[in-house]
């Protein structure tokens, strides 16, 4: 976690504990399960919309849709429509997108790492 000492001579909206900081406002956005599995998805690939539906198990087209906005807005992901009939639309994340991806690797592999100890613990709890 940041300290109160690393956040010196940063700007106020640099600091998470702030609820009117741009920084909480970004982490909220991209701290959802959609945004996350989008960019997993992603990865290093160009998807277009119906690829992507299909490797995100579950998302609506809705949530899809406001999820690739959100995500494009905050310059993470690329869209690029094609000049097609019918229009054919790609993402691609960018290299922010691509610096985020490496922690969302990380948040995969720590959930691989201890869903058994997570699950056991979920068990005891209910007990």
């Amino acid at each position: 976690m940041v300290t109160k000492q690393e956040l010196k001579g940063l700007p106020e909206d640099a600091d998470l504990r702030r609820a009117d900081s741009l920084a909480r406002e970004i982490f909220s956005d991209v701290a959802n399960k959609w945004a996350l599995l989008i960019i997993e998805a992603l990865g290093e690939r160009t998807l277009r919309f119906s690829e992507l539906r299909r490797e995100v198990e579950g998302v609506s087209h809705k949530m899809l849709t406001q999820n690739l906005r959100m995500l494009e807005r905050n310059g993470l992901v690329d869209r690029k429509v094609h000049p097609t009939v019918p229009p054919r639309v790609e993402y691609t994340l960018t290299e922010p997108g691509r610096g985020l991806r490496a922690t969302v690797d990380t948040m995969c592999d720590w959930t691989h790492r201890y869903l058994g100890h997570i699950e056991g613990a979920r068990h005891r709890f209910d007990a």
